[in-house]
């Protein structure tokens, strides 16, 4: 009887140990892809959800996104050529992070510019303030009479001895 089980579980054994190789391939292609894919959905935008990837969206037509991107990926295009496609058919938008050209550069200079100036602005204000408070100051003060000299003189000489 053992003999019988361990005839009858040699061959499918053998069998499934042959398969082995072929399914960790393809899982470890599959894995690959899968990998590309949520790269390249992490970097387009979901047209239904805004400001959220087709990775982290639960739209549907994110996961047909996600299915073109796959398919395509299959036939061998690269990333690039699929974020052009993308690009050509729903326009600069679909990009989660805008591009450095063109018009473009208002988006990523502007702030820092923004940030320059009003730093500029300040220092000369504050510096403004600063000068008008010291001349103030400066005219405020009554200016000294004879009488007023001696008294401060006196008073400065008993000090010192």
């Amino acid at each position: 009887m053992k003999k019988d089980l361990i005839i009858a579980i040699l061959p499918l054994s053998l069998l499934l140990s042959s398969l082995t190789p072929t399914v960790l391939g393809a899982t470890v292609e599959e894995q690959q892809i899968d990998l590309q894919v949520r790269e390249i959905a992490k970097t387009l935008r979901c047209t239904i959800c805004q400001n959220e990837s087709i990775w982290e969206s639960q739209a549907e037509l994110a996961q047909q996104m996600r299915d073109l991107i796959r398919e395509r990926l299959l036939k061998g295009e690269s990333p690039d050529q699929i974020r052009a496609y993308f690009l050509s058919r729903y326009g600069d938008y679909i990009l989660l992070t805008p591009q450095k050209s063109g018009m473009n550069w208002i988006l990523w200079a502007g702030p820092f510019v923004l940030l320059a100036g009003g730093g500029i602005l300040l220092y000369r204000t504050v510096s403004r303030w600063v000068a008008q408070t010291a001349a103030a100051k400066q005219d405020d003060l009554p200016p000294i009479d004879d009488r007023l000299r001696k008294r401060i003189e006196e008073e400065l000489h008993s000090r010192e001895d």
